[in-house]
């Protein structure tokens, strides 16, 4: 293997490792900070509690497969689904001002297209080996 290729694995396993504690460590702030996740869930879900509680358990059980070789490809599906399912939180929060502190209202918009982003990280790290 040259050192190129030696590099960019190691580029790759970073960013898989980064990817797996980011789900993780936000799948861990569903339970430790709830209602901070209640405030942004939308009128027409119901149950508010309970969406962010199974949101938390799907992106720690995300995080998680994404580090294992053998599920990585599906826990790549599995969190781009997720992502886009909780996109509709990600509106509501921008269109009504809701932030989670001193937050400018122009990240808040800025934030809807890096969940694209996000979706084409994970896409892209199904591929590591």
């Amino acid at each position: 293997m040259t050192a190129d290729k030696s590099q960019s694995r190691g580029s790759e396993r970073i960013s898989l490792i980064i990817c797996c504690i980011l789900f993780v460590g936000i799948g861990i702030l569903h339970f430790t900070n709830t209602s901070t996740f209640t405030r942004i869930v939308p009128d027409f879900i119901p149950y508010p509690d309970w969406a962010v509680y199974i949101s938390g358990v799907m992106e720690i059980l995300g995080g998680v497969l994404m580090y294992f070789r053998k599920t990585r490809r599906f826990a790549s599906y599995f969190l781009i689904v997720l992502l886009i399912a909780v996109f509709p939180a990600n509106i509501n929060m921008a269109v009504n001002h809701i932030d989670f502190g001193k937050v400018p209202t122009v990240v808040l918009w800025a934030r809807l297209p890096l969940q694209a982003l996000l979706i084409y990280w994970v896409y892209q790290l199904r591929k590591v080996p």
